[in-house]
């Protein structure tokens, strides 16, 4: 089997959607010697922040010296950024040999290993075989196992309580907040879609969480209490706090805030992540000691590609990549912009899914912008740029308001412009890195992260 070949098969694997459930993915990693058993995980949950925590952390603990297993989706441009050790992405033929192992341990699953359309086609197929991202679980489990990681931080894929993730036993479990997201499969309200995330709760392991919303609050603390885990509440800046169940109890290590001002990512919520992330490691300080210098070390050097990622070329021209790809995304974005670039109105280069609140995206950010290009996102769902530019035209009459057909046309349009603010969706991050020669091209996996998921009511059961 070749590279390609690897891809080509997890691509078939796309056939099977989105089963939310736990059975497949405990009974492949049982065949597989249930490598999760020989690890250390803190599992980390949420809407948003959950990918910058996990960075945080797992450059923290890189910098003290232990060897880090990070697991993350979606992946930008290349399916190898999602399993990595020590910030090194798992090899092509690290990949192809366990896939290739893999697809053998299949041949002992409820259905052979995955050959095409009509296996994925016959009724209930879904539940009785492997889907991609339980596929892809139980390989990085393997590979953490085999690399002998001291620690994993390990990233939920959608939700939590029936996400394949959910096999693992943590030290700790987070959840960096709860907003609308999601919301066909996990529920139309804070409450459900907190239900669903407080589902990685797991009975006397300790649970961190920054989320601020009452009903959402509050249903993590009965979880937690049911479980008997303690919960720690970390509080946003003053002034922004909303009032939360009594018995959660606030956190705030005394050496948290000079690490925090050392802060490589910009953005004043990343400072809230941060927070988040030195609390699990001053809870964990007895099993995994890190030393002050360390954690400083850790938070200057941390990097998490795509999240309000500025590239300054020599010309002095700018531009700020960010996958802000829900309403709660692009407010925080609308703040960064007012925070660090008040003085500047941008060229606004917008591509969205249309399974995505893309209206309520359109209200953040086109107000801001001087003009706006409107493309369409290399996804079967994306957006159309037309009705994308309609609504950002009614939001901001004086900007000129354009729908191109790529982002490379946007690209040259906007040659003149000196600070361009690419966002929208990962996948249009990932693409914008491709075209300035910042990443490996790999159109062939960005589809990767292009999935159907069984209905909801299956998620609910």
């Amino acid at each position: 089997m070749t590279y390609a070949e690897a891809v080509q098969f997890l691509y078939g694997l796309r056939l099977f959607g989105a089963k939310f459930g736990l059975e497949n993915t405990v009974q492949l990693a049982a065949l597989a010697g249930n490598p999760q058993e020989k690890l250390r995980f803190i599992h980390v949950a949420g809407t948003n922040g959950k990918g910058s925590t996990c960075a945080m952390l797992e450059s923290i603990y890189r910098a003290a010296g232990l060897r880090v297993g990070l697991f993350t989706s979606p992946h930008l441009v290349s399916f190898r950024e999602r399993i990595q050790v020590n910030r090194q992405l798992i090899s092509e033929i690290g990949v192809v040999r366990l896939v290739e192992e893999l697809r053998a341990l299949c041949s002992e699953f409820h259905l052979p290993a995955a050959t095409g359309p009509a296996k994925a086609g016959t009724p209930n197929a879904h539940e009785l075989h492997p889907t991609f991202f339980e596929f892809v679980t139980v390989m990085a489990l393997k590979f953490f196992a085999e690399q002998k990681c001291d620690l994993v931080i390990w990233e939920t894929g959608l939700g939590g309580r029936l996400d394949a993730t959910n096999i693992v036993t943590p030290l700790a479990s987070v959840i960096t907040n709860i907003q609308l997201d999601h919301q066909q499969w996990l529920g139309d309200t804070l409450g459900k879609i907190a239900a669903e995330k407080a589902g990685i709760i797991k009975p006397g392991v300790p649970v961190m969480t920054a989320t601020d919303e009452p009903e959402a609050l509050a249903v993590i603390a009965r979880t937690a209490r049911e479980k008997k885990a303690p919960l720690i509440k970390i509080n946003p800046p003053e002034g922004k706090r909303a009032a939360g169940p009594n018995q959660n109890q606030s956190v705030s290590p005394a050496r948290q805030p000079s690490p925090i001002r050392q802060l490589s990512l910009l953005g004043e919520h990343q400072h809230l992540n941060a927070k988040l992330a030195l609390a699990v490691v001053e809870l964990l300080q007895n099993q995994i000691p890190v030393p002050v210098e360390k954690i400083r070390a850790g938070l200057q050097t941390v990097d998490w590609p795509g999240r309000l990622q500025l590239i300054t070329r020599a010309s002095g021209r700018r531009l700020l990549l960010d996958g802000a790809h829900n309403p709660a995304g692009a407010e925080t974005l609308r703040r960064a912009l007012k925070e660090n670039f008040s003085a500047e109105q941008p060229a606004l280069v917008l591509g969205v899914l249309q399974d995505k609140d893309w209206q309520h995206i359109c209200e953040a950010l086109a107000p801001l912008a001087a003009r706006i290009f409107t493309v369409p996102v290399a996804s079967e769902r994306s957006a159309d740029p037309e009705k994308l530019a309609e609504v950002c035209r009614k939001i901001n009459p004086p900007a000129g308001v354009l729908a191109c057909n790529s982002l490379g046309e946007v690209l040259n349009r906007a040659a003149d412009d000196h600070f361009i603010v690419i966002t929208g969706s990962l996948y249009l991050v990932g693409e914008a890195l491709e075209l300035l020669g910042l990443s490996p091209v790999g159109n062939a996996e960005r589809g990767l992260n292009e999935w159907t998921a069984a209905p909801a009511s299956l998620f609910r059961k």
